[in-house]
């Protein structure tokens, strides 16, 4: 479990392309200070296994399915990612709960520079929109963000011609310092998960009220009787 809050802004050393997957090699002097074989760290969002660490670097698998929902994908030598461990218990939580299992990818539509921040347009998938909600919290290739405006303009994609959905963030001048959000451009993707609490909410609804609760099990007949038979002080 992540919070969102970047610690690091790595850069990828190497990227093996395998039959059914890729391997990478993360370099990420922080957050492999104390790695080791098996533990977690979010790459962009993407929570993945360290497989081998050594000299500030670590080697992570990424199957296939992974490779699909993200831009895991598309990333290559000297490209710059989002870097965190995973929350300590009982450790400050100072984004929102994440998983870094991501939902899709969004795309940058603009962003437009202000005096003190940037505020970004990011166009949703159509099946994650409805998850996304005024000042909620969503995660944006690993950085915990809240949504400042929302809004669906233009021709639609993959939605049978709707309006295309987009949400805005506001990035401070941290977040833009520390992260790849200060660099990405219109046309960049990006990785979204959505909050979890929302996806629960929902099968919950559609799964209806719970029914009845079942019957207890019938008594036995002889323990019926033998218990009907003990009265108080009956015994001496």
């Amino acid at each position: 479990m992540f919070t969102g809050i970047v610690e690091e802004l790595g850069e990828v050393v190497a990227v093996e392309r395998l039959p059914d997957a890729a391997r990478l090699t993360v370099r990420g002097p922080r957050v492999t200070a104390e790695a080791s074989h098996g533990d977690s760290i979010a790459v962009n969002g993407v929570c993945l296994t360290v497989t081998d660490s050594s000299d500030k670097t670590f080697t992570a698998d990424v199957m296939a399915e992974t490779l699909r929902r993200t831009g895991l994908g598309a990333l290559s030598p000297g490209s710059p990612v989002n870097l965190e461990r995973p929350v300590e218990l009982g450790g400050r939580l100072g984004g929102h709960l994440v998983q870094g299992h991501a939902d899709g990818t969004g795309e940058i539509l603009s962003r437009t520079p202000g005096e003190h921040w940037d505020v970004v347009r990011i166009a949703t998938p159509p099946d994650l929109a409805r998850y996304i909600v005024l000042k909620g919290s969503i995660t944006v290739d690993g950085v915990s963000l809240t949504v400042s405006a929302l809004g669906a303009d233009g021709a639609g994609r993959a939605d049978g011609g709707r309006p295309a959905p987009w949400f805005e963030v506001s990035l401070i001048p941290t977040t833009l310092e520390m992260t790849t959000l200060g660099r990405l451009q219109p046309g960049s993707q990006v990785n979204l998960e959505v909050d979890v609490i929302a996806k629960y909410v929902e099968s919950l609804l559609a799964s209806g009220p719970p029914g009845p609760p079942p019957a207890p099990p019938p008594v036995p007949a002889a323990a019926a009787s033998q218990t009907g038979n003990e009265q108080p002080g009956a015994r001496s």
